[in-house]
């Protein structure tokens, strides 16, 4: 999926030292959690610091994430890793936002969907279609549409659910995705398969999904409510380009891209841990999406 870049071309992307320089321009932040907060076992260096410093400028903040998992869920990881819950003020998921328009029904593509669902989730994650009035099925032949929210990278792989897509869309049924991801960065820096791959490859085969999460605009539209500001005293900080670059631009919304998340590989490192910024612009001008500011790492600086 292509989206407009998210500055006009001649203006010029900034990369400061950290977010002191950017702070004082906005009056909200919408923050990544996988690879902007934490590595998925533990924070990044400076970033419980950083976030204790937006909140002492007064500042709003959101988690923005893609995780199919409840925000509450999402509020525990966090914890977990040594974010207290002051230093925000909401979770945002990619999840809440799937199961809150299965819920009420009111768009177009969820009015006639059916209630008998094939979840495509961790083993032991049924939890995260409950209390939607569906019902779980076990085989394709059986479901009304697929409900794809997590995967288990060491059990669980898009080559071992392709039967359950091919048979799926010999059917013709369709699919709700609840954490578009593709790939998601490892603590070793390796990328492991995510849901939203699933989702590409059913695309791909001919097959009807409906998005949640980022980059689409349903998320946007939810964290502009709850803020109550304008999309221009907004800033989104993320890692991934197609998702958190992408779909601030489509939300009139600045980004600030962090390097040392998903794209870290595709960078040149200083010795002491800084992004070369030319770099940034040549990966910028080949995905054809331009953030407003580039940063290393999510620090104070």
């Amino acid at each position: 999926m292509s989206a407009p870049a998210l500055s006009e071309p001649q203006v010029e992307i900034g990369f400061p030292g950290g977010l002191s320089a950017l702070v004082d321009r906005y009056d909200g932040f919408l923050l990544d959690q996988w690879g902007v907060l934490h590595d998925g076992t533990r924070p990044y260096p400076e970033a419980v610091a950083c976030l204790e410093r937006l909140r002492a400028a007064g500042k709003a903040v959101i988690i923005l994430s893609n995780s199919g998992r409840s925000g509450r869920d999402n509020e525990a990881v966090l914890a977990s890793m040594g974010f207290p819950r002051g230093l925000y003020d909401h979770v945002a998921s990619a999840g809440d936002d799937a199961r809150e328009a299965l819920l009420e029904r009111s768009e177009p593509a969820y009015r006639d969907l059916g209630s008998r669902c094939l979840l495509l989730a961790r083993p032991g994650e049924d939890r995260l279609a409950s209390g939607l009035g569906l019902t779980l099925v076990e085989t394709p032949e059986a479901a009304d549409f697929l409900f794809v929210m997590s995967m288990d990278p060491d059990s669980q792989s898009v080559a071992g659910w392709k039967p359950v897509l091919e048979q799926a869309l010999r059917r013709g049924l369709p699919m709700v995705c609840g954490n578009p991801d593709r790939y998601r960065v490892h603590a070793d820096g390796t990328l492991h398969e995510a849901p939203g791959l699933a989702a590409l490859i059913y695309e791909e085969m001919g097959g009807s999904v409906h998005y949640h999460g980022k980059p689409h605009p349903r998320i946007y539209r939810s964290c502009l409510h709850y803020l109550d500001r304008p999309a221009e005293r907004l800033l989104a900080i993320g890692d991934s380009l197609e998702h958190d670059v992408a779909g601030a631009a489509q939300a009139g919304i600045d980004a600030a891209f962090i390097a040392g998340g998903i794209h870290r590989g595709d960078l040149d490192w200083s010795k002491d841990g800084k992004v070369d910024p030319e770099s940034c612009r040549r990966l910028f001008a080949r995905e054809g999406l331009q953030p407003r500011y580039g940063l290393s790492w999510f620090t104070w600086g």
